[in-house]
């Protein structure tokens, strides 16, 4: 899977998840946040959401997702095992490691970074981390990383990664782009699912607002 498929789906499965939970501290702490920093950019404090106010009934799919987490932290995390793998194993290190799925596709890479987010959200409140773990977890289970278990449990079954020939790595991407189809599906699919979120963003005019919090009310 490749970079659409990654952020969209991911984006897409994130908003589900949020939507179907109750609301709980978690999204409360962070709407807070969002109306403290509304409020000091605003002189007019803003009006929260009534039976009255019509505002309440205009929200978006991705706005339970918008109050939990910051959504810019989401989306990176969906691509940081690729942005960190791909370059040091394919271009670094090519000769030695000559994989683009290594330290950052492995459950100890996830565990350590999810750990580090709950001890943040503990003692500061903050889901930071935890955003970038959710991404993490998704950009896994999309590679189907349990496939190469080597990888996965690394370094339980040696310190060495299983080598690949990366000569035509990208000729190759190319060619499964045009060919086959669980190549461009996910593409597709998570092309449409980014295309959904920016055109909420436009019509809600929260794009300026979404670059600088990564949140969507």
């Amino acid at each position: 899977m490749l970079v659409f498929g990654h952020i969209g789906i991911t984006l897409g499965a994130a908003a589900l998840l949020a939507n179907a939970l109750p609301s709980s501290r978690f999204s409360n702490t962070t709407t807070n946040e969002t109306i403290k920093s509304l409020s000091r950019s605003s002189p007019v404090p803003p009006t929260p959401p009534t039976l009255s106010n019509p505002q309440s009934h205009r929200v978006s799919w991705f706005t339970s997702l918008g109050t939990r987490l910051d959504i810019r932290l989401l989306l990176i995390g969906s691509l940081l095992p690729d942005i960190i793998d791909k370059p040091v194993g394919l271009l670094l290190f090519r000769e030695t490691l000559s994989n683009g799925r290594t330290f950052c596709h492995t459950l100890l890479f996830l565990i350590l970074i999810t750990i580090s987010g709950l001890y943040q959200y503990r003692s500061r409140g903050r889901t930071h981390l935890l955003a970038v773990s959710f991404g993490i977890l998704a950009h896994l289970i999309l590679d189907q990383i349990w496939r190469t278990p080597r990888t996965l449990f690394w370094p339980v079954y040696g310190l060495t990664f299983d080598r690949m020939d990366v000569s035509d790595w990208i000729p190759n991407i190319l060619h499964a782009l045009l060919t086959d189809p669980a190549t461009y599906l996910p593409e597709l699919v998570g092309a449409i699912i980014l295309l959904w979120f920016a055109v909420t963003l436009m019509l809600r005019r929260q794009a300026l607002h979404f670059l600088k919090s990564g949140r969507v009310q």
